[in-house]
This record gives structure tokens, sequence and C-alpha cells, in this order.
């Protein structure tokens, strides 16, 4: 299957919806979003890295260091109630345009 290109945006909604469900680590988050779209979307390091680094400042999203599950050092991220905010935010806004594009994609 062909890589797909995000719309702008789109990976910092994916991120804080794979927060939503609790803390995790930058390359657990991207094997989460790989993971639950049946491997379509694959999210690089030069890409998730900063789009943490950018929500973080944000405020959406706060970061925390621990161990991971194989014992390596790794920086936890988690939402913030202003990123759980904007995820509903985004979610609602996601779901009007995906509407949107199949009434018209589906039009005669």
């Amino acid at each position: 299957m062909t890589k797909l290109d995000l719309l702008q945006g789109t990976l910092d909604m994916l991120v804080l919806r794979v927060l939503n469900g609790g803390p995790m680590h930058g390359w657990g988050i991207a094997q989460r979003i790989q993971i639950l779209s049946k491997e379509v979307l694959q999210i690089e390091e030069g890409s998730i890295y900063p789009a943490l680094y950018r929500m973080e400042h944000k405020g959406w999203i706060k970061a925390e260091w621990g161990q991971s599950e194989n014992n390596r050092r790794a920086k936890f991220y988690e939402l913030t109630k202003e990123g759980r905010s904007q995820f509903a935010s985004e979610a609602r806004d996601w779901m009007r345009i995906c509407a949107a594009i199949a009434a018209v994609m589906n039009s005669g």
C-alpha cells in the first residue's frame, strides 16, 4: 500500500487522540497511530517529535521523563486540560469536514 500524506494539522489531532488513552512516549505514539490505521499511516521520527514539541509549547500536552518498557529513558507525554479541550474541538471539526467531503463525493 502507498504511503499517504497527512493533511496539515491532522497529525496533531491523531496524537491528541492517542494520548487521550493515557501517557505514552513518542515512538509509542507513532506505533499506536500505525496500528490503529491498519498500517496505512506511518509517522516518521522527523514528524512526530516536532509535532510533540509544538503541542507541548502550545500547552496541549506535558512531558515527563521515565523508563520505557525496554528499560530505556524516554519522555512520556500526556494531555493537559487544554489538550483535552483541543482534542474535542478538533474531533468535532474533523467529523464536519468528513461529512462535507462525503456529501460532495457521493453527489450525482
